[in-house]
């Protein structure tokens, strides 16, 4: 899939599920169960034991997967993710490296930011959306609406804070997608086995992200009758 499809393909599910688990058998557990409650993104941490081999597991066996490399704090890091077969890269913090490495290489990359400084720097290298981290404890929903006044044109991505009652809030206010992590990635029902939960968690999701667009899209006036 070309860098273009990838980020078209991002904005338009408006969802990129966070995969933090304790081993690699549960990171795989998670990602199959995003991908059959409707999400076909699945971002891999490099906190996950094994997770670039997973990566490359994922990459080749799950047609219709979008898999891509999170927690990615280094250039090196990055390269070896590429190599692994990741589609996409995300950090949580501004690595100048990491970003002109994505765009040497014609990769989609979200950036990790919080300042606008941060922002304008990570835009200037190359970043295709930028992940601010962590979004709840800077404002949340209020801190997007303030940052897309001088950036509309920037596609952020808040993390930190993003739930069912959330979502909504911070389509509102401009996010272009969603990090979500532990209110998606349930850990209880990843260590049960419950594939079930997870699946229903997507949906969920999925339906608050669709609707918040949908009040979003502009209503059209009714026509002006003649005088």
């Amino acid at each position: 899939m070309k860098k273009d499809e990838i980020r078209k393909r991002i904005l338009e599910v408006g969802i990129v599920p966070v995969v933090r688990a304790n081993s690699l058998a549960e990171a795989a557990f998670a990602a199959q169960a995003v991908l059959q409650g409707g999400i076909p993104i699945v971002e891999i941490t490099m906190t996950v034991p094994g997770a670039i081999g997973l990566i490359s597991e994922l990459e080749r066996c799950t047609p219709g997967l979008l898999v891509g490399a999170g927690t990615v704090l280094d250039a090196e890091t990055a390269r070896r993710c590429l190599d692994a077969g990741a589609q996409f890269l995300v950090s949580p913090g501004l690595d100048l490296e990491t970003v002109k490495l994505a765009a040497k290489e014609d990769v989609v990359i979200m950036a990790g930011a919080l300042t606008p400084t941060e922002l304008m720097a990570a835009c200037k290298a190359g970043a295709d959306f930028v992940k601010i981290f962590p979004c709840a404890q800077v404002g949340g929903a209020a801190y997007i609406k303030a940052l897309k006044g001088p950036f509309p044109q920037v596609p952020l991505v808040p993390t930190g804070g993003v739930n069912l009652e959330t979502a909504a809030d911070f389509i509102a206010a401009g996010a272009a997608a969603l990090g979500v992590g532990g209110e998606l990635i349930d850990r209880d029902a990843i260590q049960s086995g419950k594939s079930a939960v997870i699946e229903s968690l997507a949906r969920r999701f999925m339906e608050v992200v669709r609707n918040a667009r949908n009040q979003k899209m502009p209503q059209k006036l009714p026509p002006v009758a003649n005088a």
